[in-house]
C-alpha cells in the first residue's frame, strides 16, 4: 500500500481514521532548521474538523506531538516523526455499513484490491489521513520560507457560485475559505440549500505558490507541473487539476496564450509558473476540482459484499462541502512538491550553505 511521497524529501503517513493515531515521518530535512510545534499546529488547526457550520462536527483537538528529529527547536537531520491521537472517533456510526459499499467512496475498490470489507470511517482512505500531509507540509513551509517561498489556497467556486476576485486575507476567516467577499454569501447559501436536502456540494480550490525560484523541475518525465498535478490528484475528493490557464487554453490561439516577455520579464502568466516542466520564477497557480462529499444522509442505492442490492443511508459526521478542508491540504501537497524539487536542484548544482535561522 503506497503511503510515501517524495524523493529528496520523503513523507510517509500512517494511521487510520478510527485508529489510535494518525501521523507522518518526514525524511530529508536539513539539520539546523528552526521548527516549533506551534508552527505545525497552526496549519493543523486550519484543517481541523469541528470549526463552523460547514465542517464536520467531529471534535478533534488534533494536538501534534513531535516524537523525533527535533531538539531545542531545531531539526537534527534525522527523520522527523509527528503524531496526532484520535480523540473523537465514533465507530458505532458505521455499524450498519460494515457489509455495504458506500456510493462515491473507496469501499468497493478497496474490497476488490485487498479483500477487506468497508473500514470504519474509511480507514486509510479517509480524509483524516490528510492531517498527516498537512503536518508534513508545515515542515516544508518552514524550510521553503528560508528561500522566500509562500503557498496559500482558497475556495474560488462552490456549486454555481464563483469568486470574481481573490482576497486571500478574507479567505483565511471565511468558513468556506471563499476568496471573494462579494461571493461568500452566495456560496454559503448554496451549501445550506444542499444541507437542507440531506445533500452536499462540490467546488474549486485554487492554490498559489509565490517566490518560487526559476529552474525547479525537469524537462521530461519529472516535470514540475506533472508532479504538482499528481500530488494534488492524490488528495481524496479531488477529481481534476489544471495548471495556469488550464482547460481555457483549448479555445485560444498561440498569440493569445503565449506568455510574452519584455525587458523586465514575463508580461502574463497563462502557463501558471511552469514552462517545459521547469519553474519560471512566476507564481505557480493550480486549481482543483473537488467533488461533493459522498457521505450524505439521503437514501441511495448500493450493494453489499455478496452483490445483493441494498438501500443505504450514511450516518455519522461529515462536511457538507470539502473545499474549506481541502485548501490546507492543497497547500501541504504543493509545499511537499516544491521542497522536494528545491532539494533536488541543490543536489544537482550544489549551493551555498543554508541560512536556517
Amino acid at each position: 500500500m503506497s503511503s510515501s511521497f517524495g524523493r529528496y524529501l520523503r513523507a510517509t503517513t500512517f494511521g487510520e481514521s478510527h485508529g489510535v493515531a494518525v501521523g507522518v515521518v518526514v525524511e530529508g530535512v536539513p539539520a539546523g532548521l528552526r521548527l516549533e510545534a506551534a508552527a505545525i499546529q497552526a496549519d493543523l488547526d486550519r484543517r481541523r474538523p469541528g470549526q463552523g457550520p460547514f465542517s464536520s462536527p467531529r471534535q478533534e483537538p488534533d494536538a501534534v506531538q513531535i516524537l523525533s528529529g527535533v531538539a531545542g527547536g531545531r531539526t537534527l537531520g534525522s527523520p522527523i516523526a509527528l503524531m496526532v491521537h484520535n480523540r473523537d472517533a465514533r465507530s458505532g456510526d458505521y455499524t450498519n455499513l460494515a457489509e455495504v459499499f458506500r456510493p462515491g467512496h473507496a469501499d468497493y475498490g478497496y474490497y476488490q484490491k485487498y479483500g477487506l470489507p468497508p473500514q470504519p470511517g474509511g480507514g486509510r482512505s479517509s480524509g483524516r489521513e490528510t492531517l498527516a500531509r498537512v503536518a508534513a507540509g508545515a515542515v516544508c513551509r518552514a524550510l521553503l520560507a528560508r528561500v522566500g517561498v509562500a503557498v496559500t489556497a482558497y475556495t474560488v467556486q462552490v456549486g454555481p457560485a464563483r469568486a470574481a476576485r481573490v482576497d486571500p486575507e478574507f479567505a483565511r476567516n471565511d468558513p468556506l475559505r471563499c476568496a471573494d467577499p462579494a461571493a461568500a454569501s452566495a456560496m454559503a447559501q448554496a451549501v445550506q440549500a444542499a444541507m437542507a436536502e440531506g445533500d452536499s456540494l462540490g467546488g474549486v480550490v485554487e492554490v498559489v505558490a509565490s517566490g518560487v525560484p526559476a529552474g525547479l523541475g525537469d524537462p521530461v518525465f519529472a516535470k514540475l507541473d506533472a508532479a504538482l498535478a499528481g500530488a494534488l490528484m492524490s488528495i481524496g475528493g479531488v477529481k481534476g487539476v489544471e495548471i495556469g490557464a488550464g482547460f481555457a487554453v483549448a479555445d485560444r490561439r498561440g498569440s493569445q496564450n503565449n506568455d510574452q516577455m519584455d525587458g523586465e520579464g514575463f508580461v502574463s502568466n497563462h502557463a501558471g509558473g511552469v514552462l517545459g516542466g521547469i519553474s519560471t520564477g512566476q507564481e505557480i497557480v493550480a486549481r482543483l476540482a473537488v467533488k461533493p462529499t459522498p457521505s450524505i444522509s439521503r437514501t441511495q442505492q448500493s450493494q453489499d459484499l455478496w452483490g445483493r442490492p441494498r438501500e443505504i443511508t450514511v450516518k455519522g459526521r461529515h462536511d457538507p462541502c470539502l473545499c474549506p478542508r481541502v485548501a490546507p491540504v492543497a497547500e501541504a501537497m504543493t509545499l511537499l512538491v516544491l521542497a522536494d524539487a528545491w532539494l533536488a536542484q541543490r543536489a544537482l548544482v550544489g549551493g551555498e550553505p543554508l541560512n536556517l535561522d
